[in-house]
């Protein structure tokens, strides 16, 4: 497979199901190039033979365990160095969703390895060739509970208010360089990860699930819309910005530099 400047390339991670594999179809779509990043070969294989042929696209599938360090150093090396790659869709990601006694150390390494650590190094693998360039584009994908905790969410929520955090700084770091950040905040989707959560994905309720295929159209939505943040399945997106201006109005009162009057001893 050859490779030129001009090329339009975008790399995307956990692509091999679900919500990974309709961003590649929907950008293979839009005329991109792919290289579709999982575990699972013979899947990663099999789509880029299908989009290939459906999209007159090239792909290339790139086995790696993003949990592993040296698979993660592979891809940030691919991010660093391969001139074509415009964008980058950080959505491999996985959910442990058990209380945090009854959750091994194992398990809640794993979650922490996957949706922290291998998100944060291949974003900052591929900043600095983005800027470099003045264009590129990365897509976080976190989770409405990024900002709300369940009794067995405790780990799972925690890394996607990393996720959430990391990405809105990051937004504001690369407002001037012309390269887009956006967050996305799925809810209840249905892909593989729930049976693999520990809450079946036939025990969800079917009214408040969405598929992956709507929820990838609404995220690409919002970005060519223009969002830097998105919540597919919120409606009234005033929402956000109320809680965004009470975020804002709390962390304004902390910068008092004494303690609050409650908390002062007559």
């Amino acid at each position: 497979m050859t490779h030129t400047p001009s090329s339009k390339t975008a790399l995307i991670t956990g692509a091999s199901s679900g919500i990974g594999a309709v961003y590649a179809d929907r950008l293979a779509q839009r005329g991109y190039n792919l290289i579709l990043v999982a575990r699972r070969a013979d899947r990663l294989e099999a789509l880029c033979a299908q989009l290939s042929k459906a999209h007159g696209i090239q792909a290339e599938a790139v086995a790696a365990d993003l949990t592993n360090d040296q698979d993660v150093a592979r891809i940030e090396a691919l991010l660093a160095t391969r001139a074509d790659v415009q964008v980058l869709v950080n959505n491999a990601g996985i959910a442990r969703l058990a209380p945090a006694a009854q959750t091994s150390a194992s398990d809640a390494q794993t979650q922490i390895a996957l949706n922290i650590t291998a998100l944060t190094r291949l974003t900052q693998a591929a900043v600095p060739a983005f800027v470099a360039k003045k264009q590129g584009l990365i897509i976080n994908i976190a989770s409405v509970l990024a900002v709300h905790s369940m009794a067995i969410s405790a780990i799972y929520s925690g890394t996607k208010a990393y996720v959430l955090q990391y990405t809105r700084g990051l937004q504001q770091e690369l407002a001037e360089t012309g390269v887009q950040v956006q967050l996305v905040l799925p809810a209840s989707t249905a892909t593989e990860l729930w049976d693999l959560s520990g809450v079946p994905l036939a025990a969800l309720n079917k009214d408040t699930l969405m598929t992956t295929e709507h929820m990838v159209d609404a995220a690409l939505a919002g970005l060519d819309q223009g969002e830097t943040i998105t919540w597919p399945s919120v409606a009234d997106a005033s929402l956000w910005d109320k809680y965004d201006a009470a975020r804002a109005e709390l962390f304004a009162n902390t910068q008092a530099g004494k303690p609050a009057p409650r908390y002062q001893i007559a």
